[in-house]
Parts: C-alpha cells; structure tokens; sequence
C-alpha cells in the first residue's frame, strides 16, 4: 500500500516537472531562434557600451542618467567579458524568458493543475511579444522573470499561512531585486494587494505581507528618488489612450488578430470564473497598466515593455478559460488525450504566429540598423575623416561599432563618455565648434534623420551650431538614408562676396524643403 503511494507521488511529481519543463525548453527554442540578427539597435547601443565600463564609471553615469536600469548594467559589466556581441549581450534576456514559461507554468500547475500548467506556460512561449523581448539586451525580461517568480512564491506563502515567516522574506526580497531592475515593477504589489483582498486573507498574513512589500519599497526610494531627477529621458512618451490599451490587450492575447485574437479573448473571458487562477492572474494581469495608464494621463510613463511582467496573466486565464470548456468533454475524453489536444492547438497557432515571429526577428523591425552604418563609414570613412555626430546622441552608432568610425575625427567632441560620466560624451561650446569646422573642406555627419528634414530647433547651444554653421557653410555631395540614422558627405561652399545670413530664431534644413517639425524622438534610452 505504501509503495502504491510513493509511486504515484513520484508520477505526480514527474508529470508536474514535465508541465514546467516543457514549456521552458519551448520558449529557449523560441528565444535562441535567430538570435544573431547583424546587428543591434539604440537602446541595446547603450547596455552593449555602458556595461563595457568600469564600475566607477558605470556608477558616476548612474548618478546623472540612466539609474532605473543601474541594477541590469553592473549585471551585464559581469556578463559581456565572456564574449562581447549581440548574441551575449541578449542571452540574459533569453534565459530569463525561458524561466518566466517555466514560472508562469508552475503557477498554472499550483492553482489550476498540470493541464493548466502546461498550456499556460506554451502560450507563453509562443507569444510573439514574449520573443520578441527575450531577444532584445535590455532588462524587460528579466523584470517579467521576477515579477513571475514574486507571484508564486506570494501564492506559496499564503498557502502556508501567517504563521510562515520565511517565504514572506524569500517574497520581498524577490520584489526588491526586481524592482531595482526596473522600478515601475512596483505597481506588481498593487496587484498582489487586490489579490489578497480577493482571497479574503487574514490579518496575520496582511501583516506579513505588509512587512514584505515595506522593506521592498524601502529598498527601492534611493533609486526613485535618483530617478526622479532624470524624469527628462522620457519626455517623448505619449499620453495612451483607447488605442494603447487595445494595443496592449492585442499582444497580451497570443495572437494579436483573427481567429486567434478573437479566440484568446473569449477563453479569457471565461479564465475570469477559474476560482484562485482567476483571482491571482488577472489582477497581475490588469492592475499595473491600468494603473500606470491612469498615472501617465498626468506625467506620461507609459510604454509596453514597462508593464510586460503582466503579460504572465494573460496564458494563465486563457489556459484556464480553455481547462473550464474542456471539462465538458471529459466525461468523452480522456485526460491526457485532452492535455494532448491542447497542446496540438498551442503548436497550431505558433505556425499561424511564424509570419509576426519572422517579422521581430528581421533588422527592419527596429527603428534603427546601426551595423549598417557603422559598416558603410568602414568603406566611405578615410582615416583622418572629420565627424560630426547631430544630435550628439547619434554617435551610438561608432560607440557601439567603432570599427566604422577608426581613425575619424569626431569635431564636436570634448571628453568621451565613459570618462565625462554621460551617454553619449561631454561637446566642445559653439564658439570652438565654428573654428574647428572652419578649419575643414570636407565633412562626414552622421544624423537622426528629423535633425536633417525639418525645421528642427535644437535648445543646446552646440547643437545649434552643428546645424547652422553646416547649413550655411556646406552642401551635401552623397548621402545615405535608412530609418532611424542618416550618413551624409557635406562639401564647403564656394567662397562669394555676399554670405547668406540665417535668423536667430529658426534652424534652416541641410536639405531638401522645410517641413512642419515632427515630436522629435527621445534623447536617451528608457
């Protein structure tokens, strides 16, 4: 009779291991997939340079810019030495991801059973925006990691009652470490605070959980505090509205149109009525954007990748919604044979989904290629070249690829950054800007393309001499324009009697006609 037992413990074991392991080796086959594109975008520019300075460096740049992601660049200064590239500087994210499945599988498996578990957890891993910020070096997905982690371990806790100390302090300490990885992750606690009202909890456990999440905040107000003082970095955010939200649910929803949208939608709906699967996900899957939409209506914060932790709610409904209509036919069916089908249709609707995954997997989707610029300065670019970088924040392209920039001379530039404690390098004034470029006949500009095609104004007093001592002295001879960053070859003007003058109060285009000026793009990574 015992060793009945401990037979079929050991296969539940087994079959439950198998729920979580399945889906993680899913999500690293998904996350792997095309993981070396050629190239790597703005925001990865910045992780890719910050993380290659020395710790000093990288805590004086944190002081003036950049602190919210503080935590995840001295993680990446230990990671990036093993092989500096993309396909190092993105492995964390992949690993992550594949933890989140397998996390996000746990919990269908401790709330809702096996079946659960494992579908909720292939969901996840085939969810387009899931892949598409697993391959990307920042720190998103490394928050969903840890918001997924904090989730299960508040449900264990509860599980185990008030009279449980230890997991509390595992919980908070979980909830600081993601937080410090990204501080907008707090609004997680929001969510696990309608959990718990949801379950009816005790006041013993309010008072642990309490205790839990203060020391997690206390943790995490020197960095909002650092922060605050930074709050310019995303001025370019919108404030979001209807369409943010339907664009937010469109990804949350595994596949963001037709049938499987519309599919998804309907077993969510359904996941709602799953007892403590419903209580526990949809709050996590809610709470944070609704309130940091809320909160962005007055100080605009909100952006996708902030809130992609709550993306591990939405499998979790779906899975549950589809369990709740499976069960009508299991008195026809079969239990595995039921696990089995919906697996079959998870794998059905990633073939639907290889289109989208291909598209995230292409250099077009980012907004910039700065391989590619980096690799036409190698064949333009002679040694001794004069650069000049407009804005200054244009010179990622040679900080992140400095083969394509060797031997260049970049005109505008003081003190580079990783010693002047910025981004992007500490400029020369205006007045020593004029007489460096009055010195050359020839001049390459690397440039955003809206500070070439508009009547773009720039504040800082460089910058606007970068852009009307080009226009008045120079003319472009060759170009080079993609989305995201332009290379152009300006030559001097022919010397005449009369010289052109310009007005104080607005910038002239180096090229082609003026044009109304776009909402220029932020000036920094968020």
């Amino acid at each position: 009779m015992v060793c009945v037992r401990v037979q079929k413990v050991s296969r539940a074991g087994v079959l439950g291991a198998s729920a979580v392991a399945v889906p993680a080796v899913v999500m690293l086959a998904v996350g792997l997939w095309g993981l070396d594109r050629g190239g790597i975008w703005r925001d990865e520019a910045v992780t890719y340079q910050v993380a290659r300075r020395t710790v000093p460096q990288i805590w004086r740049l944190l002081h003036g810019v950049d602190a919210v992601h503080g935590l995840y660049y001295l993680l990446m200064h230990a990671v990036l030495p093993l092989h500096p590239g993309e396909v190092v500087l993105r492995l964390p994210s992949v690993c992550a991801a594949t933890v989140t499945a397998g996390l996000v599988a746990a919990l269908g498996v401790r709330l809702a059973g096996r079946r659960v578990g494992l579908w909720a957890g292939l969901l996840y891993a085939v969810t387009p925006l899931a892949g598409h910020y697993a391959q990307e070096g920042r720190s998103y997905a490394l928050v969903a990691a840890g918001a997924a982690g904090a989730t299960l371990l508040l449900v264990r806790a509860v599980d185990e009652g008030a009279g449980a100390g230890r997991p509390w302090w595992r919980y908070g300490g979980v909830v600081a470490v993601t937080c410090l990885l990204h501080e907008l992750a707090v609004f997680m606690l929001c969510a696990h605070a309608v959990t718990l009202a949801l379950l009816r909890v005790s006041w013993g456990v309010w008072w642990r959980w309490g205790r839990a999440a203060g020391a997690a905040v206390v943790v995490l107000l020197p960095l909002v505090l650092v922060s605050h003082g930074q709050s310019r970095q995303v001025e370019w955010l919108p404030v979001p509205d209807r369409e943010s939200a339907e664009r937010l649910l469109r990804s949350f929803a595994v596949g963001p149109e037709g049938v499987v949208f519309w599919g998804c939608v309907v077993l969510m709906a359904a996941g709602l009525w799953a007892g403590r699967t419903a209580v526990v996900m949809a709050p996590l899957m809610v709470v944070p954007p609704a309130l940091l939409m809320l909160l962005s209506q007055v100080r605009p914060l909100y952006h996708e990748r902030y809130v992609l932790y709550a993306l591990a709610g939405a499998p979790l409904l779906i899975a549950a919604g589809a369990d709740r209509l499976a069960g009508l036919a299991r008195r026809r069916s079969c239990s595995w044979t039921i696990t089995a089908a919906g697996a079959s249709v998870v794998a059905l609707v990633f073939l639907d989904l290889l289109p989208l995954h291909r598209q995230y997997r292409t250099l077009a989707h980012r907004p910039d290629n700065l391989a590619a610029v980096s690799a036409l300065a190698t064949r333009e670019v002679r040694p001794g070249d004069p650069v000049l970088f407009l804005p200054s924040l244009g010179r990622r392209a040679a900080l992140a690829y400095p083969k394509g920039f060797q031997g260049a001379r970049d005109l505008a530039l003081k003190v580079p950054g990783a010693q002047s404690g910025t981004l992007y390098g500490r400029e020369v004034g205006p007045r020593e800007l004029r007489r460096r470029l009055a010195a050359v006949s020839r001049l390459w500009v690397v440039a955003e393309p809206y500070a070439l095609r508009s009547r773009w104004f720039p504040g800082d007093p460089t910058e606007r001499a970068k852009l009307l001592t080009v226009a008045e002295g120079f003319t472009p001879s060759w170009e080079y324009d993609r989305p995201g960053v332009a290379l152009r070859l300006y030559i001097r003007r022919p010397a005449t009697g009369a010289q052109a003058t310009t007005t104080p109060t607005a910038a002239v285009p180096l090229t082609g006609s003026p044009a109304s000026p776009p909402r220029p793009p932020r000036p920094g990574p968020p």
